[in-house]
């Protein structure tokens, strides 16, 4: 069963079936697990994608970016083609409460699984969530999506880099990431619904959609202006000084927001001129003077210390920040305090970010080897030994393997 841990959390009772793979489903289930959910993974049989996109590996063989993505989930592999691995499935779904999955549109109903088709009547209650990249129709309906190619399609990339650089990748995974998030949304929203109208509901979350929400304030600017954004580097569009500057040891970000904090900028380092300056006195000649400006701090500021500059700044209601790499960020003394890092025997994860009060669940237990739980969980579906042999046999519920 589950780690007994997790028994504070807010989801403490509610079962999901977890049929995603890759980033942005398995994160969403870990959330659900992290609350207190008790999760299945289930595999093919051939495992999630992500445990062999590495190096780095762990010591079991899976890669650290499905370590990322799994952590308090007990997993089991089944080939939902065959239909002894569809009557487990239906077993798991007898008494859950939601299913997630991120096949491409058409392959549950391929396998006579679909929601309409056929899991809406027989467990009327259950929520049922499906990820997929363009959604079920329209021009681009049933194609693949990759988190990458959403950016380039959807025009985050176009507003990511520099003139130098051009168009650039943003540097982590943000639709797949943000997708997650709109799944678990709404689940929440129709677990919500469900206590009320005593249904379930299917609930639909698009990379496309996610990628297209995230341009702001880029989309609404061009719906204004009939002007396209352009590559600003670090820099924001509508605020200045917004974007990095050159310090002694590194870099520093500014995010001045308002007159107030530009002037006390300015106070602290010694620029009270600029703060008079008619150029800057407002955000809007701030905006059409930034090079100028960006120029000016930059000559006090490169031959100020990063660190101690940012920390005065921060304790006088200026928003700046050192820019860490990752080890700097993780060993930061504040992520060590809003304990952020969960440690697990050998396994490191990054907790989850929401925090409740009352129900702050607990990290579940080190992500699982393939088909860690194949045993337990076929034991509490009420398989006999004899089935649970002949699944195996079949290859419709893989035993676990000596590595992943």
């Amino acid at each position: 069963m589950k780690d007994s841990s997790s028994g504070n959390g807010a989801l403490q009772g509610l079962k999901v079936v977890d049929l995603t793979r890759v980033l942005a489903g398995p994160l969403c289930t870990q959330i659900l697990s992290d609350q207190g959910a008790d999760v299945v993974k289930v595999e093919p049989p051939s495992g999630d994608e992500t445990r062999r996109l590495g190096p780095p590996f762990d010591s079991a063989g899976s890669a650290a970016y499905f370590a990322a993505l799994n952590r308090g989930k007990r997993s089991i592999s089944l080939d939902l083609s065959k239909p002894q691995a569809q009557e487990v499935l239906h077993r798991l779904l007898s008494d859950a409460d939601v299913l997630v999955e991120n096949f491409l549109p058409g392959t549950m109903e391929r396998w006579g699984l679909g929601y309409e088709q056929t899991l809406a009547a027989r467990y009327p209650r259950l929520i049922y969530c499906s990820i997929t990249g363009f959604g079920r129709d329209g021009p681009l309906g049933g194609l693949p999506g990759y988190d990458a190619v959403l950016q380039a399609l959807c025009g985050l990339m176009s507003v990511n880099g520099d003139p130098a650089s051009g168009a650039t990748r943003i540097g982590i995974p943000v639709v797949d990431h943000l997708t997650g998030y709109v799944a678990l949304s709404g689940i929440l929203m129709a677990l919500h619904a469900r206590t009320r109208e005593g249904v379930g509901q299917r609930i639909e979350a698009a990379l496309f959609d996610t990628a297209l929400s995230l341009l702001l304030p880029q989309a609404s600017n061009w719906f204004s202006s009939g002007e396209a954004p352009s590559l600003l580097g670090s820099a924001h569009p509508n605020i200045a000084p917004y974007e990095k500057f050159k310090a002694r040891d590194g870099e520093l970000f500014l995010g001045i927001v308002n007159d107030g904090q530009f002037r006390r900028f300015c106070g602290l380092v010694g620029l009270d001129d600029l703060a008079a300056d008619e150029r800057f006195t407002s955000n809007a000649g701030r905006l059409t003077h930034r090079a100028v400006l960006k120029q000016a701090i930059e000559s006090t500021t490169a031959d100020l210390a990063c660190g101690p500059l940012c920390e005065s700044l921060m304790r006088a209601g200026v928003p700046a920040g050192v820019v860490s790499s990752v080890p700097q960020a993780m060993a930061h003394p504040h992520a060590t305090h809003r304990e952020m890092l969960v440690r697990r025997g050998d396994y490191t994860g990054v907790r989850s970010p929401m925090r409740l009060s009352g129900t702050p669940g607990t990290p579940g237990n080190a992500p699982p080897a393939l088909a860690q739980d194949t045993s337990e969980i076929l034991k509490g579906l009420g398989f006999s030994s004899e089935e649970m042999l002949h699944l195996s046999r079949s290859g419709a519920a893989p035993t676990p393997r000596c590595s992943s």
